[in-house]
């Protein structure tokens, strides 16, 4: 204060009469060295009415004491009426007897006034607690003239702080005061408009906080807490919870048990942190909260060693993994020094092994003495306070998505897809999102927002410019806050009458209880009246009003914003989900929330104006963000037993290189003994001639139809091969279906189903009665003669006519032929479809030596040269080999590649015994492997809670494009959906196993069939002589076409086994009913 209304301490005392002229004989009674402290208190009131007939009362309190004796305090207390008759004064049973009158003060008699003036320099012996200071009697009118005490210390003097007078001048204008008021507290209105700025500023911030990789620096880290899975109710066993708080640490033991009556037991037990451990540092907490542990666990007298722990850390921490966390800062004006940037999980786990050495009298014989118990606790999950809020609620409506905490500070966290959060490592499955949104604002976003209070508020806080969102949200805060306000309007004039006591100078004086109290609709006024005695106030009831005014601005504030920060959060969800409305349930918890029911309705109807798309169940925690760590703890107990029995299922599919190579020089082995004229009727893989001795050079012209028989599906096409500049290759295709009853049946109702639909076909493209070429692509087992003539040597894919094996396929054609008059065709050769791809990809790739077909079943083709041939005369030129490998391993030598689960399939299958390789990698068996390992996991209670489905007991469900579909699929939620369409129910959990099922199974069968083609290439490499050879191969099939890892892992894999070979994969284009056509025209041709 400066000008006319500042005086020296000596004037402020003579002008206000409190000192008589002449009382001070010397100037340093005033010194600021003086080493006397003094509390004073004076009430002067009168009653309402003319002065000439009220009564006058003057009230005292004096407490002085002295530097050399700074303990002892002398209380004097003085009352006197206008009749001069001694009233006992509140402050008379402290013993100290009354002193005669101090000199009275003189003001003119026709002002009816009250004043209160308080200038205390030190804190007296008695008793302080804020709910016992003496009271005051409260005055009815007010002087003209207050005062308020400073107190200023020079840092480099010795001597006790020494307080100051200054006189505030009271407005006399009482509505230009309530005007001054109101302006203040219309500063805390936020309207509509700028909370729906907030709201979208917060969702830029989120959007921002997940594409940033390094999270310190961000307004809104958007971090990770690695809990990605939410409990199912099948978590059992017995569970710790840790919770570290400001001014406490809560521990607490979960038991999940069967019982029906009693699934659920909870112990708690908190402990209040003391003054040396506050003042501490990180090691002296951490040891602390190891102690309180093992203190608990000393009266529990539990008969088991090994528990794990989940702790609740309500500060910000970066994690790795759901253990592995570094703190980055402490907030909260909350400081432990040493621990910042240390890894939390390892500074509690070295305290829990040093101090959790408890005596258990569990077990032992009664007069015995007792021995001491190393607890072995592991600490399985460190949580923010919010994620176990989120945790420690369990809706009946729907899960929990949102945990939301209002307390001292305030944050919010979600589920979120991995697949979002930069940095994370990993796309699948959701994580809990531990928002910090306590710190939203530290960009400027919140800036329009502040108001001078805030800003004074902000600098008394250790973090001063930071966690703006939490400043003005969080109870710590919003307390000071009012504080702040409270002693600005005091010092102003504009509350209390310009008076300023040290007590609203103090930080931490007003409490949520106290703010609970003032906006009480009922009883608000008189508690406020209470809660400024308190103080040392003495105030109007227009000052009271106004106080209860400012409270709740700022509280409604609060609940305001914190319905714009989750709207933000909930639209982020919403648009992330491509939904229009959204249904979701918050778990909500904090010292805020639950102080008062308006603020939950404050939160909740400006959340509805702010995001009317979105329907929002608030569920409030009743157990704690402790109970929420213990629960996670639960769950990660659970989800670990679940990966060791994933883990053991899975691990025989997950093949070494040193496996994948022992594989191919099996298949290299088997190769020369199918070659070999002596040893051909031993090998599993037959090594087959197909008299396919010439690859198509481009010179090939003319029509010629195709047929192509590879399974209940077949074609019939029309292949016109014309030169380049004319187009090449044109095709017209039909395709027709072959019941089971007619592939079941016998060769005649067989083959004539086949040319009653080449005689449609013919017909429907006006070809009836036109003499082409036919080339029979015919994907089974076959000893080929001649180019035209091939044996049957076994059904596949689900055939069985009788009459066929052992027979010529093309005679059996023909002779349908000629049980239709109308159909002239020339059947010029037989194919397999291995070679029809060949075929196909070689008239557009030269290098192209090796056809391979990857769909319902598989197999492979190439170019041998004749002198390597020992089941065909001549040594000269190449033929190509149909290497019919699908039958690789049945001789046994595959027995050591085999699971439970392929020996299952083979048992199940219609030629049990045969085809091993080719069930180990086609699409028509790796259905059924991955239906009999679900079977199993749900057996063990890993997937689906152990319920048993008719759907994984029905056999073939799951066909090709099933684990096509569960792979490709972007997030789990569409590998549930796809699951929840067989009739599953399924979690996302459950998702997650079953997409790592397909995932392994599909990774050995490309991973073998690598193995087939690296034994492949590397022989062509070998036959031409070569140290490196490019190479082509022709590829076609509806695994290797449809699944797109299967056909990268394949190509992985080759290059791995045969690093000499350059090997590039060409898709066929329609390999098997192109290709025959093309074998057919090079018939023709040559």
């Amino acid at each position: 204060m400066s000008g006319p209304d500042r005086f020296s301490p000596k004037e402020s005392c003579l002008r206000s009469g409190i000192c008589a002229p002449g009382s001070f004989e010397r100037e340093d009674d005033f010194s600021p060295k003086a080493s006397s402290r003094v509390s004073f208190m004076l009430n002067s009131s009168s009653d309402a009415g003319p002065a000439s007939g009220g009564s006058h009362k003057i009230s005292f309190l004096l407490n002085a004491s002295s530097d050399t004796h700074p303990s002892s305090n002398t209380i004097f207390a003085y009352n006197e009426s206008e009749s001069h008759a001694m009233d006992s004064f509140e402050g008379r049973p402290l013993g100290h007897p009354a002193r005669d009158p101090f000199s009275p003060i003189s003001q003119e008699s026709d002002v009816a006034s009250s004043s209160f003036m308080s200038f205390a320099m030190t804190h007296s012996s008695l008793p302080q607690g804020p709910r016992d200071m003496v009271v005051v009697p409260k005055p009815r009118t007010t002087l003209m003239t207050s005062f308020v005490s400073y107190c200023k210390m020079d840092p480099d003097e010795d001597t006790a702080p020494v307080h100051r007078l200054i006189p505030h001048r009271a407005s006399s204008k009482g509505s230009s005061v309530s005007e001054q008021i109101k302006k203040y507290v219309d500063l805390f209105y936020v309207p509509k408009e700028k909370l729906l700025q907030v709201k979208d500023s917060m969702l830029t911030a989120m959007e921002r906080g997940l594409k940033q990789k390094i999270k310190e620096d961000s307004s809104l880290p958007m971090l990770s807490s690695y809990v990605c899975t939410l409990p199912d109710g099948t978590e059992r066993g017995d569970f710790l919870g840790l919770e570290l708080c400001r001014t406490h640490v809560k521990v607490l033991l979960l038991q999940l048990t069967d019982d029906t009556d009693e699934p659920e037991v909870v112990r708690r037990r908190t402990f209040p942190l003391a003054e040396k451990i506050i003042n501490g540092n990180g090691e002296q907490v951490f040891e602390f909260m190891a102690q309180c542990l093992a203190t608990f666990l000393n009266g529990l007298n539990i008969n088991k060693q090994y528990l794990p722990l989940g702790f609740c850390f309500p500060f910000p921490c970066e994690h790795i993994t759901l253990t592995q966390c570094k703190l980055i800062r402490w907030t909260k004006d909350s400081r432990w020094p040493d621990a910042e940037g240390c890894n939390v999980t390892q500074l509690l786990q070295a305290a829990l092994n040093q101090h959790c050495k408890v005596t258990n009298m569990v077990g032992l014989a009664v007069n015995k003495a007792s021995i001491p118990v190393n607890y072995q606790i592991e600490v399985l999950a460190v949580v923010n306070n919010t994620v176990g809020t989120l945790l420690s609620v369990n809706s009946d409506a729907q899960p929990c998505e949102v945990g939301l905490v209002i307390d001292v500070g305030t944050n919010c966290c979600y589920i979120e897809e991995m697949q979002r959060i930069a940095g994370l490592g990993k796309s699948e499955g959701r994580t809990c999102v531990n928002t910090e949104w306590g710190s939203f604002g530290n960009a400027g976003e919140l800036n329009h927002l502040l108001t001078e209070f805030d800003v004074l508020m902000d600098k008394q806080c250790m973090d001063q410019g930071k966690y703006r969102f939490e400043k003005l949200v969080g109870s710590l805060y919003l307390c000071e806050t009012i504080r702040v306000i409270l002693a600005n309007l005091a010092e102003k004039g504009d509350l209390f009458n310009g008076v300023l006591t040290p007590t609203l100078l103090t930080k931490g004086k007003v409490e949520l209880q106290d703010v609970v109290e003032i906006i009480d609709e009922k009883v608000g006024l008189a508690r406020t009246k209470d809660f400024l005695s308190r103080l040392g106030m003495v105030a109007s009831n227009q000052d009271c009003f106004h106080v209860q005014q400012i409270c709740q601005a700022i509280f409604t504030r609060s609940a305001r914003l914190c319905a714009a920060g989750l709207a933000g959060i909930l639209t982020h969800i919403r648009n992330a989900q491509g939904l229009k409305t959204l249904k979701v349930t918050v778990a909500v918890d904090g010292e805020l929330y639950k102080s008062q029911k308006k603020y939950g309705e404050i939160l909740e109807q400006a959340l509805g104006s702010l995001v009317p798309e979105c329907s929002v169940t608030f569920v409030q925690s009743e157990s704690g963000s402790g109970y929420g760590a213990a629960v996670v703890a639960a769950v990660e107990m659970r989800l670990r037993r679940q990966r060791e029995g994933v883990e053991q299922i899975l691990t025989p599919f997950r093949l070494s290189m040193v496996e994948l190579e022992k594989l191919r020089n099996m298949m290299r082995h088997e190769m020369e003994k199918g070659l070999s004229k002596e040893t051909n009727s031993k090998a599993s893989v037959r090594m087959l001639p197909t008299y396919v001795r010439n690859l198509p050079d481009g010179t090939e012209r003319g029509d010629f139809l195709a047929l192509d028989l590879g399974g209940t599906n077949f074609r019939v096409l029309l292949v016109q091969v014309r030169s380049r500049d004319e187009g090449g290759v044109r095709m017209t295709s039909e395709t027709y279906t072959i019941p089971p009853e007619i592939a079941q049946s016998n060769a005649t109702q067989l083959f004539d189903h086949i040319i009653s639909c080449i005689v449609d076909f013919n017909s429907k493209h006006s070809i009836l009665g036109r003499a082409l070429p036919l080339g029979f692509t015919f994907s089974f087992p076959c000893h080929q003669i001649n180019l035209d003539k091939g044996i049957l040597l076994r059904w596949t894919k689900g055939f069985s006519a009788s009459g066929c094996v052992g027979e010529d396929a093309v005679g059996l054609l023909r002779e349908a032929i000629q049980r239709q008059p109308n159909v002239d065709v020339d059947v010029v050769a037989i194919v397999n479809d291995t070679v029809g791809t060949m075929m196909s990809c070689a008239y557009a790739d030269p290098k192209c030596e090796v056809g391979l077909i990857v769909g319902t079943g598989t197999n492979a083709c190439y170019m041998e040269e004749m002198r390597n041939i020992g089941t065909v005369e001549g040594d000269e030129g190449r033929m190509c080999i149909n290497m019919e490998w699908g039958a690789f391993g049945d001789d046994g030598c595959l027995e050591s590649f085999m699971t439970p689960f392929d020996v299952k399939v083979d048992a199940e299958s219609i030629n049990a015994g045969q085809q091993r390789y080719e069930k180990l990698i086609s699409g028509m068996y790796l259905g059924e492997i991955v239906r009999y390992i679900l079977l199993e996991l749900a057996s063990r209670k890993i997937l689906f809670k152990g319920r048993q489905s008719h759907v994984l007991t029905t056999k073939n469900i799951f066909p090709t494009k099933f684990l096509t579909s569960v792979e490709d699929s972007e997030g789990h939620q569409h590998v549930c959906n796809i699951l929840e369409s067989y009739g599953l129910t399924v979690s996302l959990e459950d998702g997650l196993v079953v997409k790592e099922v397909c995932h392994t199974i599909s990774s050995r069968a490309a991973k073998m069939c690598a193995a087939g083609v690296a034994a492949v290439v590397d022989k062509i490499r070998e036959n031409k002589h070569m140290t490196k050879l490019d190479m082509t191969v022709g590829v076609d099939g509806t695994l290797y076409k449809l699944h797109h890892f299967f056909a990268k892992k394949l190509q992985d894999t080759v290059a791995l086994l045969a690093p000499n070979c350059n090997v590039k994969f060409m898709l066929s284009e329609d390999g098997s009913g192109k290709g025959a056509a093309l074998i057919a025209a090079v018939a023709c041709h040559k």
